[in-house]
C-alpha cells in the first residue's frame, strides 16, 4: 500500500462517487475502479459498498480512512518542514523587550539575523511593560527576569545569557565618601533608587523600591537591605549617568555597565553580593511548532549572547 492507496480511499469518501474521486484525482473514472478493485483484493477487506449512484464504507473503509487521514496529514507536515530546510527562512518576527537592553545589545544582533537571512522582516518593540505575548501577537519577547502571572503558563521560557546586577560606584563618590565595608553601612551612604515598573529595577517584584533584595555569592543566601538617597529616578540610564558624576551607589546589570567597569569610570561596591534574577530569557507564546525563522533566530541569540559579550569588551559589536 502506497500514498497513492491512501489518496484514493479518502477521495472516495469525501465525494461519495467513484465518478467524482475521479475527478479529484485527476485521472478517469475506470482507472478509479481498477485501483480500488485492486486495493480490496490486496488487503482481502471489502472498503466501499457500490450502487449506481453512490458507494458508501463499510466499518473497515471507516477504520481506513480515518488512518489515511492522519498518515496523508504527516506526509504534508514532513514534506513542508524538509521544503522548509532547504529554503530560505522569510516571513514577518514581532519581538518586544526592554529599552535598555534592546538598544544596546539586541538591535544590533537582530540586524546581524536580518542580514544573514534578508527575506526575513523584524519588528522590535521597545517597552518597560512585558506585554501579553499571546494577545498583542508577538513571536516572542527578550526579557531581563523570569517571567511570572498567569499568562506566563502558557509560554515557552528559554535562557539566553547569565547576568547579574552588582552594586557600583565611581572612584570619585568613594573617594570622598570612603569605602563601603559591609550591607550596614550602605544606609548611611546615598543611593540611587531605580523606581522603574520593568527593566533593572532595584527590586523584585514589589513596589518597595528602598529595599534591595541581593545574594551572597558565596552561599546564595538571600539578604535585604533598605536603603536611601536623595537622587530617585524612573530612567535607568539616568541613575547610572548620577553614578558616574560621583552621585551616589546603584545597583545596575553587568550588560549595562560593563564598558564603565572596564575602563574604571565605576567600581563594585561589596563584590561578595549581587542582585538574582537578572538572566536575559526568550519568552514566547506555546506553539505545538514554531516557524524555522523563528527557531532559526532563538538558536542564533542564544549563541550570541552565550558568553555574555559584554564581559568582554562591554560594547556591542567589538
Amino acid at each position: 500500500m502506497d500514498r497513492s492507496d491512501l489518496e484514493l480511499v479518502v477521495a472516495i469518501r469525501d465525494y461519495g462517487t467513484l465518478a467524482a474521486a475521479a475527478l479529484e484525482l485527476g485521472v478517469a473514472a475506470p482507472v478509479v475502479t481498477k485501483r480500488l478493485a485492486a486495493l480490496e483484493e490486496k488487503i482481502g477487506q471489502r472498503l466501499f459498498q457500490r450502487t449506481t449512484r453512490r458507494v458508501s464504507m463499510t466499518a473497515e473503509g471507516e477504520t481506513m480512512c480515518g488512518r489515511a487521514v492522519v498518515l496523508l496529514q504527516d506526509f504534508a507536515a514532513l514534506e513542508s518542514q524538509l521544503q522548509e530546510s532547504r529554503s530560505e527562512p522569510s516571513g514577518l518576527i514581532r519581538l518586544a523587550s526592554t529599552f535598555g537592553f534592546g538598544r544596546m545589545w539586541l538591535g544590533p544582533a537582530l540586524a546581524r539575523f536580518q542580514e544573514r537571512h534578508p527575506r526575513t522582516e523584524i519588528q522590535l518593540q521597545l517597552t518597560e511593560q512585558l506585554p501579553d505575548l499571546a494577545a498583542e501577537r508577538f513571536d516572542g519577547a527578550i526579557w531581563l527576569w523570569a517571567a511570572k502571572g498567569r499568562q506566563t503558563a502558557h509560554w515557552v521560557s528559554r535562557r539566553l545569557a547569565r547576568n547579574q546586577r552588582v552594586l557600583v560606584a565611581s572612584p570619585a563618590y568613594l573617594g570622598k565618601h570612603g569605602a563601603v565595608k559591609n550591607l550596614d553601612s550602605l544606609q548611611h551612604h546615598a543611593c540611587l533608587i531605580v523606581r522603574e515598573n520593568g527593566g533593572d529595577k532595584g527590586i523584585t517584584g514589589g513596589p518597595a523600591f528602598d529595599r534591595w533584595q541581593l545574594q551572597r555569592e558565596r552561599d546564595k543566601s538571600p539578604v535585604q537591605v533598605r536603603v536611601q538617597g536623595p537622587l530617585a529616578s524612573n530612567s535607568g540610564e539616568l541613575v547610572r549617568d548620577w553614578c558616574l558624576d560621583g552621585r551616589g551607589i546603584m545597583l545596575r546589570s553587568l550588560w549595562d555597565i560593563a564598558p564603565h567597569l572596564a575602563c574604571g569610570e565605576l567600581v563594585r561596591v561589596l563584590p561578595g553580593y549581587c542582585m538574582p534574577d537578572a538572566d536575559i530569557h526568550w519568552l514566547a507564546p506555546y506553539r505545538p511548532e514554531a516557524p524555522r525563522r523563528i527557531r532559526l533566530l532563538i538558536d542564533f541569540l542564544a549563541a550570541h549572547f552565550s558568553d555574555e559579550p559584554w564581559k568582554k569588551t562591554g560594547r556591542p559589536g567589538q
